[in-house]
């Protein structure tokens, strides 16, 4: 990594350190340590060339342009830094041509490129954003050793560091974050109580909650005092590996240390409870909350709400959705969902239908999550057409459906055994790269072989053999030789009359 290298030849010091003896000559403590240059200006510190020079610069310029190379060979030996420099300087509007000039004083006078030449190529191509041609030059020139590199007196602080880090959080690149705050303690910087926050996140996520754990330990030793995002963190990965209890004692730890939870701390702790299917004891933590007037908010709500649906409790999801309206929290497209999903749940699907046309008033509109529980309440009451109609609808409005519905809707027309609407739902499927699982697989062409469709289950296979979405342990061969049973030959021409199938000619050899 490029960094690690730079980092290997400088040492960091605090801006602060600089601002406060500008004008003496920096000290970094060591004799030891090569004497402090000021960093170089490839452009405006450079001497005008006159004389010699200037001719040879000119000569050289107008070979480059006219890409004379067999009479720029002539000059080579007559290369200077100097000279180098401000060919660069006429040609850096072109990159390529700069870059060649670079690499053939490279090969013909390495002697003439400094560390301001190589400076200068650099800024070249960042600016023309030749990025991976500039960071090549950069790790060649650090792996090379070849130029003595200036130790410069000013190095990032922490904030710019911890902005560093939070990015690759946000990017989901914790492996790189843990990396460069390895590096950050290596080269002496001193971490504040926001970085060690991220440290902590971030072995959470990896789920490496012992390692979350030392570094919380080791805040007090630096000096600092554990914050609530501090316990927040801690508690998200307790929750988040399904250890409760462990989440519930960090809770009381925060408060016997003077800490006191927050919405995000019960938030955290209800969603962890509603997860494992445990309410009575996420109600608790909602009854606490609120006798110690820390306000619920939407997210509070919510995850109540999903959670009561799940179980099919939608008279208490009603109740909390009543609360929530009588505190002035504004409900949002989550806290319709979650309602929506627990109606359909239990095949209340005039309700749910209610719920959608609130939507409107409410100016909320209805997205995948909306789509697939309407579509969950059909299949519940064994109505695919319907259910496939509203995926039609999902379509049109831009939702894109998950694989769960897709495989819901298929496995709803198998149980009705209407085939052939299963496998226009699993074409929706393979078109999408979704792989069907084996058990949805095998039933459509169980189904279809014993209706007689036995071409359709052999271009069905080989379809989804050419998209390399054949799950493993399907037998094909076995699916495809089996010869439909005598006794359904007769539901074979009643299904056929009752439904057709429209793609049938795609997937005939």
């Amino acid at each position: 990594m490029v960094f690690g290298k730079i980092m290997n030849f400088m040492q960091f010091r605090r801006i602060s350190t600089l601002l406060d003896s500008a004008a003496k000559t920096p000290n970094f403590g060591n004799s030891n340590r090569r004497n402090w240059n000021p960093i170089p200006l490839p452009h405006g510190t450079l001497l005008q060339p006159q004389g010699q020079d200037l001719d040879f610069v000119n000569v050289a310029h107008s070979h480059l342009v006219h890409s004379d190379w067999a009479k720029l060979h002539k000059l080579a030996l007559g290369l200077t830094p100097f000279r180098v420099k401000h060919i660069l300087l006429r040609i850096q509007r072109d990159y390529v041509l700069s870059l060649e000039f670079f690499k053939w004083v490279e090969l013909q006078n390495p002697s003439s490129h400094t560390l301001v030449t190589h400076s200068m190529i650099i800024h070249i191509l960042t600016k023309h954003c030749k990025f991976k041609s500039a960071e090549s030059i950069l790790r060649k020139l650090l792996e090379s050793g070849s130029i003595d590199l200036p130790y410069y007196g000013f190095l990032p602080m922490v904030e710019s560091c911890n902005a560093y880090m939070s990015s690759l959080s946000s990017l989901n690149r914790v492996d790189i974050a843990l990396a460069f705050y390895r590096e950050m303690r290596r080269s002496q910087i001193s971490p504040n109580v926001h970085t060690l926050n991220m440290v902590t996140g971030a072995y959470c996520k990896l789920g490496k909650l012992e390692k979350a754990v030392e570094v919380f330990g080791e805040m007090k030793i630096l000096g600092f005092s554990p914050t609530v995002a501090t316990y927040n963190i801690l508690v998200a990965g307790y929750c988040n590996q399904g250890l409760l209890s462990s989440g519930l004692k960090l809770k009381s730890m925060m408060e016997k240390n003077g800490v006191c939870p927050n919405h995000i701390t019960y938030n955290t702790l209800i969603h962890g409870f509603c997860k494992a299917g445990k309410l009575h004891e996420a109600n608790k933590l909602f009854s606490e909350m609120k006798g110690i007037d820390v306000a619920p908010n939407v997210i509070t709500y919510n995850t109540l709400i999903n959670g009561y649906s799940q179980v099919g409790n939608t008279g208490m999801g009603g109740r909390l959705f009543e609360e929530m309206s009588m505190n002035g929290v504004k409900a949002d497209i989550l806290t319709y969902n979650a309602l929506i999903l627990g109606l359909c749940k239990e095949g209340k699907t005039k309700k749910a239908a209610y719920l959608v046309k609130e939507l409107d008033k409410e100016n909320l509109v209805p997205n995948s999550s909306t789509f697939s529980a309407l579509i969950s309440g059909q299949c519940a009451r064994k109505n695919a057409d319907r259910a496939f109609q509203l995926y039609k609808s999902m379509i049109s409005s831009g939702c894109h459906p998950n694989e769960s519905t897709l495989k819901m809707l298929i496995t709803t027309f198998c149980k009705n055994e209407d085939y052939c609407g299963a496998l226009d739902v699993l074409r929706e499927m393979l078109e999408r790269s979704m792989a069907p699982d084996l058990g949805i697989l095998s039933e459509l062409c169980d189904g279809l072989r014993q209706s007689g469709k036995v071409e359709l289950v052999m271009g069905l296979c080989n379809d989804i053999e050419a998209r390399h979405l054949m799950p493993e342990g399907f037998e094909k061969d076995k699916s495809i030789s089996s010869r439909p049973n005598v006794e359904n030959q007769e539901n074979v021409e009643v299904s056929a009359v009752q439904h057709s199938c429209f793609a049938e000619q795609e997937f005939l050899p």
